[in-house]
Parts: C-alpha cells; sequence; structure tokens
C-alpha cells in the first residue's frame, strides 16, 4: 500500500506529479522557487515525516529534493497528476531515462462498475 500525508486539504500520495512552493530568502529578498516533479518516496510518521521529489532537469539529468512536511518555507503543495502505482517507494525510476523515468500510469478518477452482458 503506497503511503499518502495531507498537506493543507491536499491528499499527496507516491506517484503523484506535485508542484512544491518554497520560498527563498536571497538577503533581504524573498522569493518563491517551484519545485515540479513525481513523489518517489514519503518517509516515516507525524511529525519527522519526510517526501521525496524527483525531476528530469536538462540534459536529461535527474535531481531529487528530500522536504520535510513542517518545513516552514513550504507555502504551497500543487497535485497536477495522481498516479496508480503498485509500490509504496519508486526507487526504480532512478535508473530509467528520459521519458520513461517519469512515467507512472495516470490514475482513473471513474472506475468502470458496470459488467458487460
Amino acid at each position: 500500500m503506497a503511503q499518502t500525508f495531507i498537506y493543507q486539504q491536499e491528499t499527496v500520495n507516491v506517484g503523484d506529479t506535485i508542484r512544491v512552493h518554497q520560498e527563498i530568502s536571497e538577503g533581504k529578498k524573498t522569493r518563491v522557487q517551484v519545485f515540479e516533479g513525481l513523489v518517489i518516496a514519503i518517509k516515516n510518521r507525524e511529525t519527522g515525516k519526510s517526501f521525496t521529489v524527483r525531476k528530469i532537469a536538462s540534459n536529461g539529468v535527474g535531481v531529487e529534493k528530500i522536504f520535510p512536511m513542517l518545513m516552514p518555507s513550504i507555502k504551497k503543495i500543487e497535485v497536477k497528476r495522481r498516479g496508480e502505482i503498485k509500490r509504496s517507494k519508486l526507487y526504480y525510476l532512478r535508473e530509467k531515462i528520459g521519458k520513461a523515468a517519469s512515467r507512472v500510469k495516470e490514475k482513473s478518477l471513474f472506475k468502470n462498475t458496470a459488467k458487460a452482458a
């Protein structure tokens, strides 16, 4: 069973594509930096919970960031796409290259419950 967490009424699961809005302070100025990628792991419980987001940067280089749940600089988390997975940790995506590295089947919102006659 994949792990999940709730951040400001937004449920985030492993396999989801999310955008993390993080506040960065540069001297006296602050700005919001967005990191968009695939959630490959959620670790620990309660206050020590953290999640790992992976994206493919320029030239096919994989970049991972680990965000603690209670990090005060995280302003917002948006779920762009829900993923349907069968594992709780997606570490196998680290070996994938190109488009295959971010390919996770999209979760269908409605299940077909009608039986064929």
